[in-house]
């Protein structure tokens, strides 16, 4: 048994938007990590805290309104809470997080988790919100008629943490399980069924609860799961206690009503709302909701991103890339000009340091992300960009697990899992590889820092650069869409699914948790770096050094290598691109993942060098290279091309294998690959041959 197995175990779930993230980092800090369920496409964080002197594990659920499971979330919250999950053993409490000017809402979670019987804290957020929501609570009164500690926090502003953490501790030492049971008879006939059909089941037996979620919800995800594990003899079972409990009602409505009817008693005792007053949200979400100043404002808050990519990250990138052009020199400088020292310099410190010279851009463009998530404004973007959604088939569902795609296409299209309809859900996959991840970021910086030129105006406001770099933003997200167009206008034809958002209030983001998602962030990127790309790198010094002829010129060398002989043998097939046999050769080898072209165009350059003189940066080797007549590889059209092919094309295994469990066949990862590198294709070959005529 690992350590954590014997931890107490502290699950976290809630609502959406209720600042349930904000108190995960607030309670774990650094020690989280993401995880995965097997078998499912569910993702959750793992943390660790400590309550009165004991090393409690944290259990992060994605955020749900009910444990009715109609989606594998609320199936794995269900799974969670039951002790079902070995990963993460029973839980020993549970810690439910609601938002206080939302009171009603949220209540309806709450008491299907109180029902479970487990020991259970409240941690009531947004309560620096209730005055100008017009709302007054009686903290004292909801704490007694909901049995268990009720605490008020605002945690964006620092406010009752402690007090939290001292609740946490007492219900630790002292657990005190909770015994809600709204339907007693619903919930005798379940705990009876349960017995029943757990008669010979293998693994763990079946609990009460999840027997009564598969009786309330006939025909839904947890009746089906339930009939897959028991058998279709389960089905007549089923039935039968339907029949018994609900008298010909369905129980669903019955559940329905005596949930909101203990729901409203509690509110009605606790909560007094006054006439709300209008406040600067209220004049804010008017412009920001409208639909010409609120893509006006949407469109100018991305070019100011966009700027702030390359006029803030430039000294950082100017240390770490000064930095990797020093430590290169000095090995060689003690090793000489050895193959030992070609591997640790041209290998390693080239291959490496030439995708780490991009994180300041990364941490810059994820930091603003964050914050206009945590603001509460994504949400009003999801709202202006569903008429463009709904252009194509789509509705703004679609667009959350698309701008996760922002970050990386995997999360992105796991998250589709909330889109109930299964033709938006499909387009949704197919459209989210389109955007622009971050692992397209650093090709962009370097042939942009590379090819186009520094022009500015408005005294620096506006840069060339920076406008070049969102114009392939948005050339990803206008491909996503006409890719989504495709699909639900062409291959499957259906109404456009409605589309239901919850505006989140407007907060200042938490800096604690801005920083601990941003690290989090750079991990990732990190790891990449020092493990895939690090991987690659190496293969590719390794192909472009062998077989060693000593004899030969670094460039001849580099052209008779094993990697040379391939590339030259498949560069016919892009020359029409404008692109020579070591770009041909960097582009077949980031197809595992796009970011390894830069490390393979910094190894190929590094090995080719033999003048001490030449240009010692990437940037440099690149503006130098040459065709056999002499003349310039990288003009702009060709780069631009470049930059659209990677715009374009689906160059990651991982999102190949993901769309692959995700639709449970291998017709549609192909599809996507053949698509979008036959689009990429395109793309550069007009661009470049376009480009190339107009500057002739």
């Amino acid at each position: 048994m690992n350590t954590s197995a014997r931890e107490p175990v502290l699950v976290t779930l809630g609502n959406p938007n209720t600042g349930k993230s904000t108190l995960f980092n607030a309670l774990t800090g650094l020690k989280q990590k993401v995880g995965n369920f097997p078998g499912v496409t569910v993702e959750h964080l793992l943390g660790r805290t400590e309550l009165g002197g004991r090393t409690v594990q944290v259990v992060d659920l994605p955020g749900t309104y009910s444990l009715s499971a109609q989606s594998p979330d609320e199936i794995v919250a269900v799974d969670v809470l039951l002790g079902h999950r070995e990963e993460v053993g029973p839980p020993s409490m549970v810690l439910i997080v609601l938002d206080a000017t939302n009171l009603r809402r949220n209540l309806f979670l709450a008491n299907q988790v109180l029902e479970l019987g487990l020991p259970t804290v409240i941690a009531l957020t947004m309560t620096d919100m209730l005055e100008a929501s017009g709302v007054t609570l009686d903290m004292a009164a909801l704490e007694a008629l909901l049995e268990c500690p009720v605490v008020p926090l605002a945690v964006n502003k620092g406010q009752g943490l402690e007090a939290l953490k001292s609740a946490l501790t007492m219900m630790l030492a002292e657990p005190k399980p909770h015994s809600l049971i709204l339907n007693r008879p619903l919930r005798e006939a379940s705990t009876a069924l349960a017995a029943a059909l757990s008669a010979g089941l293998e693994g763990h037996p079946l609990h009460a609860v999840e027997v009564e979620r598969a009786l309330t919800d006939k025909g839904g995800y947890a009746e089906q799961r339930l009939l897959a594990r028991c058998g279709p003899a389960a089905a007549e079972a089923l039935a039968s206690a339907r029949q018994a409990v609900g008298q010909g009602r369905d129980l669903a409505t019955l559940e329905a009503r005596e949930r909101y009817l203990w729901i409203n008693r509690i509110v009605g005792q606790v909560e007094q709302r006054s006439p709300r007053q209008r406040t600067w949200r209220d004049g804010v979400d008017v412009l920001l909701n409208h639909p010409l100043y609120g893509a006006l404002f949407f469109l100018l808050a991305m070019a100011v991103v966009f700027q702030s990519v390359f006029a803030w990250a430039t000294p950082l990138m100017d240390v770490i890339d000064g930095a990797t052009v020093a430590l290169g020199e000095t090995v060689r400088t003690h090793l000489g000009d050895g193959l030992w020292a070609s591997f640790l310099t041209d290998g390693v410190i080239a291959g490496v340091g030439s995708v780490v010279i991009f994180l300041p851009q990364i941490l810059i463009l994820f930091a603003f992300i964050i914050v206009l998530e945590d603001s509460g404004y994504m949400s009003r973007a999801a709202f202006l960009v569903d008429r463009l959604m709904r252009w194509c088939g789509l509705s703004g569902q679609s667009f959350i697990p698309m701008l996760s795609s922002f970050a990386c296409a995997v999360p992105g299209i796991m998250g589709t899992r909330v889109i109930g309809n299964p033709r938006d859900r499909l387009a949704t996959i197919l459209a989210a590889p389109l955007m622009t991840c971050s692992a397209r970021l650093p090709v962009y910086t370097l042939l942009i820092s590379a090819f186009v030129p520094q022009k500015t105006w408005l005294g620096g406001l506006l840069n060339l650069q920076g406008l070049v770099l969102l114009a392939f933003y948005l050339l990803g997200l206008f491909g996503a869409v006409f890719t989504a167009f495709l699909i639900k206008r062409v291959l499957y034809r259906g109404p456009v699914t409605r589309f239901l958002l919850e505006m989140p209030p407007y907060r200042w983001p938490n800096p604690r948790s801005v920083l601990i998602k941003l690290v989090a962030r750079a991990g990732i990127f990190l790891r990449r770096a020092g493990t895939l790309v690090f991987l690659v790198a190496l293969l590719v010094w390794g192909l472009a050094s062998f077989p060693q002829r000593p004899e030969a010129s670094p460039t001849a060398q580099l052209e008779q290598s094993y990697l040379g002989r391939v590339s030259h043998q498949v560069a016919p097939v892009f020359a029409p691109l404008g692109w020579d046999w070591k770009v041909t050769a960097a582009v077949i080898a980031s197809f595992p993942a796009r970011e390894v072209v830069i490390a393979v165009l910094g190894t190929l350059y590094a090995v080719e060098t033999e003048d001490e003189s030449a240009e010692a940066t990437l940037i440099g080797r690149l503006r130098a290279s040459t065709h056999a007549d002499g003349s310039l590889v990288f003009t702009l059209p060709m780069a631009l091309g470049l930059m659209v092919f990677y715009a374009l094309c689906l160059q990651c295994i991982s999102t190949l294998a993901v769309i692959r469990r995700e639709t449970a066949s291998w017709r549609w990862p192909v599809l996507a690959w053949s698509y979008m590198t036959g689009l990429g294709y395109l793309g550069a070959f007009l661009c470049y041959r376009v480009g190339t005529a107009l500057m002739a």
